[in-house]
């Protein structure tokens, strides 16, 4: 059966970029969309999610499981609330429900999901404590997919943070700044996003001869405002000496900007700041926030697509990197 991936190496473009052709969205010109239809055509491509419906296998059930404990907004979490949104749609389509697994009452995600017979599994954002438990469902031979943790044996659908960070880094320097903090989420080794948008950042210093002083940087332990507002208040109390701060998310930022108001810093007069998710308060705080938007749509797609190739017996790659898009408002200030 051909793949997306298969119609990718065809035409030259990314696989979420096929994604977003064959299903109607993102923003792309006609010559690319009308090139990817006419290649798939030829290919005789057929979208796996309606191939699904017409196999005969058979609870239609698949299992997600949701977790947000790093930043305690359950399903208004501004990045996977709205890929769970989405997957469940694509689900839909293709014939689905869905369910939520959970490990309530002493029962382990396999025996939940094998209780309720599912198809599949997506791990939309598991606690990062649950991964082990999440690796027996691919021992068992349960078709998963994960949109946040890099667990073994599961192809995981994630934003190319490392790029994403570049290109903050970037921006900011273009912008004037030289002396630049980064206020870090938590990060651990199955779920390293904070850690890749560093990386990325600090690549793009050492490639402009920019050197950076370890005292700007802090890890703080929660992903939510509150973890932001001490985060950057550790930054504040041992040096001043920046004039740019790169908040891994938008919350973290959202602390930064009441510490800014708490103590009389002008944002961006004298603090110019970046923030990661495009939270839908990034465009209506003051000053409205610059941000990276996550691509929740074609994240979710390739994740309903992946799975439901999965679900039919075709592999699927470890990861699938999506890019990001930085949006321009009015926090960072020409230095």
């Amino acid at each position: 059966m051909v793949t997306i991936y298969d119609i990718a190496a065809k035409t030259g473009f990314t696989a979420p970029t096929v994604s977003k052709a064959l299903n109607g969205t993102g923003k792309l010109s006609e010559a690319t969309r009308s090139k990817i239809a006419e290649t798939a055509e030829k290919m005789g491509y057929k979208p796996s999610m309606v191939a699904r419906t017409l196999t005969t296998k058979k609870s239609n059930l698949i299992g997600v499981i949701y977790d947000d404990n790093m930043m305690n907004t359950g399903f208004d979490h501004p990045m996977f609330g709205g890929v769970l949104t989405r997957f469940r749609t694509q689900m839909e389509r293709a014939g689905y429900d869905i369910v939520f697994l959970s490990r309530t009452f002493q029962m382990s995600y396999l025996n939940h999901a094998r209780l309720r017979s599912v198809d599949g599994v997506a791990a939309i954002n598991p606690n990062v404590d649950d991964n082990k438990s999440i690796a027996e469902l691919i021992q068992d031979g349960i078709p998963c997919i994960s949109t946040n943790d890099f667990i073994p044996g599961i192809c995981t659908i994630v934003t190319d943070n490392e790029h994403a960070g570049y290109v903050g880094a970037e921006y900011l320097v273009k912008k004037g700044h030289r002396n630049i903090a980064f206020l870090a989420g938590p990060t651990n080794e199955t779920s390293p996003a904070a850690l890749e948008r560093y990386r990325g950042f600090r690549k793009y210093l050492d490639e402009q001869g920019i050197a950076f002083d370890e005292t700007l940087s802090e890890q703080c332990s929660l992903w939510d405002m509150q973890s932001g507002y001490r985060g950057f208040q550790r930054i504040w109390e041992r040096t001043q000496d920046f004039s740019a701060v790169f908040a891994a998310n938008d919350t973290l930022a959202f602390g930064i900007m009441q510490f800014a108001e708490d103590h009389g810093i002008e944002i961006p007069g004298r603090l110019s700041l970046i923030g990661f998710d495009d939270d839908r308060v990034s465009s209506f705080c003051r000053p409205k926030l610059t941000t990276f938007r996550q691509d929740r749509e074609t994240i979710a797609d390739l994740a309903a697509e992946i799975l439901l190739s999965l679900i039919t017996g075709i592999p699927a790659p470890p990861v699938v990197r999506v890019p990001s898009q930085l949006i321009e408002r009015d926090s960072v200030k020409q230095f």
